[in-house]
């Protein structure tokens, strides 16, 4: 094989480290390395030398060791084998990324199983050519961009997957708010790996989360998808998803009137349109009770000079002895009742009338005077007691017994011995005529 004369670099541009194919060198053989490039020349397995940007010839004034690996005088000319690499220092700030599988968590938010995938760059440069080369290159031929990548998915899938999934579950992040912490994500990712890069002679330069998303044909995405547009349009419009349910389901009925769910649906819309006046009004309740409760507990109490029970601070009567505990006595009124026969003011606890005589008949529901024998109370309308029939003692209007002697009190008609109620005129079963006495139960 004939003996190189000229080695420059003749690989591809995107390749950090390539080997030049001959290894039949001589002592005159010229080295052209570019500026953006390192040589190094290797014999049996041992970095001789290396080379910076120019051309250089590779002779044993330039490489002294040479005289001893190949023994030949100094300054003498002679061939050799030897390996040369050139290692590109070039920044690289565009090597692609990408999660090979997609990643399994649990959305914190909605609580479902979601796919994530990931994919960026990152940008590198070789610091150390010579650790690069022993630790990362070996016996390859050629070292590239594709070949870093997969020596680092490890490296990259686990601090990935990990710190992805500390921010989802840690940070409770939906999946679909992933992304606005993208930059957070890459700087945690960086700061992570970048150690293992410089172990390999090797800066990280940066290093980017391009996006963060969910596969398209992922069942969980299209749900969430479809979900959020649903509330999107439902926020826009101004209803609810109950809402929706509803005039789904009235619309269904107004389809088929006859079915049930027509009637159903009839009433679940009543309903709802109540609900609303409901809420209101057990809104009030709830705040009027509240509001009392609050002035209950400002109540100042104020005790009976007689008896010394406590009493509300507004109280006219003491609750325990009756007696008043007004504190000014010209607040202390008493209430007038006319007699019913005369007009004239009854006296307190009078039981006959000072000008006239006439005994004085007490409603039991407003105390007002009213005449021997009356069915009804001229003032409040309610029905007075009657005497029993049999023997004498007051009955309340209401009451079938006499609670004395037992007597039925029930009137009867006289023609069709149906039940009839006082001061009524006709039975309203028969239309027998009542007289008075008939319909007041006297003989």
């Amino acid at each position: 094989m004939a003996i190189i004369e000229v080695v420059k670099y003749e690989g591809p541009p995107d390749v950090f480290a390539w080997r030049y194919p001959n290894q039949e060198l001589g002592t005159w053989t010229q080295l052209i390395v570019h500026e953006t490039q390192e040589a190094i020349l290797y014999k049996g397995g041992q970095a001789l030398d290396s080379f910076s940007a120019g051309r250089h010839t590779l002779s044993t004034a330039n490489i002294p060791i040479l005289s001893n690996i190949i023994n030949i005088p100094f300054g003498g000319k002679s061939p050799f084998t030897a390996e040369v690499w050139f290692v590109n220092k070039l920044r690289s700030l565009d090597v692609k990324w990408g999660t090979s599988s997609p990643i399994q968590l649990q959305d914190p938010k909605y609580n479902i199983i979601v796919s994530l995938r990931a994919f960026g760059q990152f940008g590198v440069q070789i610091s150390d050519p010579r650790k690069f080369l022993a630790t990362m290159v070996g016996t390859l031929p050629t070292f590239d961009q594709s070949t870093l990548v997969k020596y680092y998915r490890g490296v990259l899938m686990s601090n990935i997957t990990e710190i992805i999934s500390s921010y989802i579950v840690h940070k409770k992040i939906s999946v679909v708010e992933i992304n606005a912490y993208i930059a957070e994500i890459s700087k945690h990712i960086m700061e992570a790996i970048a150690v293992s890069f410089e172990e390999m002679g090797i800066t990280l330069l940066n290093f980017y989360v391009d996006s963060i998303n969910i596969p398209e044909n992922d069942p969980a995405a299209i749900r969430i998808k479809e979900a959020l547009a649903k509330k999107a349009e439902m926020d826009i419009i101004g209803y609810t998803y109950h809402q929706e349910r509803t005039f789904n389901t009235l619309e269904g009925a107004a389809k088929n009137p006859g079915s049930p769910a027509a009637v159903m649906g009839t009433g679940l819309g009543m309903g709802l349109g109540m609900v609303g006046p409901m809420y209101e009004t057990v809104g009030q309740m709830f705040e009027s009770s509240r509001v009392r409760e609050k002035k209950d507990i400002q109540v100042i109490q104020k005790a009976c000079a007689k008896c010394g029970t406590l009493n509300g601070e507004e109280s006219r009567f003491c609750s325990g002895c009756g007696h008043s505990i007004l504190t000014k006595p010209e607040e202390q009124t008493v209430k007038t009742i006319p007699c019913s026969d005369c007009g004239q003011p009854l006296p307190p606890n009078a039981k006959f009338c000072l000008h006239c005589g006439d005994p004085y008949h007490a409603c039991p529901k407003c105390g007002h005077d009213h005449p021997a024998g009356a069915v009804k109370c001229p003032d409040c309308g309610a029905l007075l007691p009657m005497p029993c029939r049999e023997c004498g003692e007051l009955v309340d209007a209401e009451a079938k017994f006499c609670p004395s002697c037992g007597s039925s009190q029930v009137l009867a008609c006289p023609g069709c011995n149906h039940e009839i109620k006082p001061g009524q005129k006709f039975c309203m079963e028969c239309g027998h005529k009542l007289t008075w006495n008939e319909s007041e139960g006297r003989e």
